[in-house]
């Protein structure tokens, strides 16, 4: 749900953050309930993977800072950025975020935090240079939409479920947790082969539950780009404004080194457009953000509806 009424709440990501949700938490109740049935420490399927999401998802703004080498900027550093996050705040009628710059060459941008008294509004040295002012803050129109719409927090969460749900279950593959149906596989050739058996059904039950969470969080993200995409624009007015925006970012993005792309790929499921290196189909085909076609076909049909309006 949207925090203010200035930025149209989009009730089918309200819809999918909480069927997401809950397929995650049911899915990771069903892995925990299996590991502890067959003997997994409480420890291991429980308290660890949640003190590690608490700490992710209280912590989340200072880890994406670091991990993308930002930092908090006051007015007088950057007195053009603070000023567009506060026309545009003030136009939302929301709470101001914090306003950071990433020491990156890439041109991008970033919204984190566990909400929106708590958030973080980040653009990287590469966008700043590379954008003119209304372009930018189409751009950030964007990025304080996922802001109002809470889906941050929910990104972060649900990333992390299928991220633990996959993690426990090779874990009991690599520490050997089921050296406990025998101690002489050596010895005995059908417990040899039972061990094996069992070994390769950890290995696709691993397979299957990062499958089915990465679907899950995979088309939430790409919808939750959309209604961003739609609530930034229906904000400042301009559609076709972040549509240039969403072109020139994507086509300078082709001339950042692979090396760089590549270091920032874990973090495209919070970037305005994803780190996508060059020629790579099969990124392209599983990206975080759904294809720059559809982006702009709907930021033109909603120009169109504005206009007639």
């Amino acid at each position: 749900m949207a925090t203010t009424s200035r930025i149209p709440a989009d009730h089918g990501l309200t819809v999918r953050m909480f069927i997401t949700g809950l397929l995650l938490v049911v899915l990771y109740a069903v892995v925990g309930g299996i590991l502890y049935a067959l003997g997994v420490g409480m420890a291991i399927v429980v308290a660890i993977p949640l003190a590690l999401a608490v700490c992710q998802y209280w912590f989340s703004d200072k880890i994406a800072l670091w991990g993308m080498k930002g930092h908090i900027v006051t007015p007088e550093e950057e007195p053009e950025l603070h000023g567009i996050v506060d026309r545009l705040c003030a136009l939302a009628d929301m709470p101001k975020p914090r306003v950071a710059v990433a020491e990156v060459d890439m041109p991008n941008a970033f919204a984190t935090g566990r909400n929106p008294k708590n958030a973080v509004v980040c653009a990287t040295r590469g966008i700043l240079r590379r954008l003119d002012e209304p372009e930018l803050e189409a751009v950030l129109s964007h990025e304080l939409s996922h802001v109002a719409h809470r889906d941050v927090a929910v990104m972060t969460i649900a990333s992390f479920l299928g991220m633990v749900a996959g993690m426990i279950t090779r874990m009991m593959f690599w520490m050997g947790l089921f050296g406990g149906f025998g101690g002489g596989y050596g010895r005995d050739r059908r417990n040899a082969e039972n061990l094996a058996i069992m070994e390769l059904a950890v290995l696709l039950f691993s397979v299957i539950v990062y499958a089915i969470s990465f679907l899950l969080t995979m088309a939430l993200s790409r919808y939750r780009e959309l209604a961003a995409d739609r609530s930034g624009a229906i904000l400042i007015g301009r559609p076709a404004l972040l549509a240039s925006a969403l072109v020139k970012v994507s086509g300078e993005m082709g001339r950042i080194p692979t090396r760089d792309l590549r270091q920032a790929e874990h973090f495209n499921a919070f970037f305005f457009t994803p780190a996508l290196t060059k020629g790579t189909s099969v990124s392209t085909l599983f990206s975080t953000h759904p294809p720059l076609e559809k982006r702009l076909e709907q930021l033109a049909k909603l120009e169109r509806q504005l206009n007639q309006a």
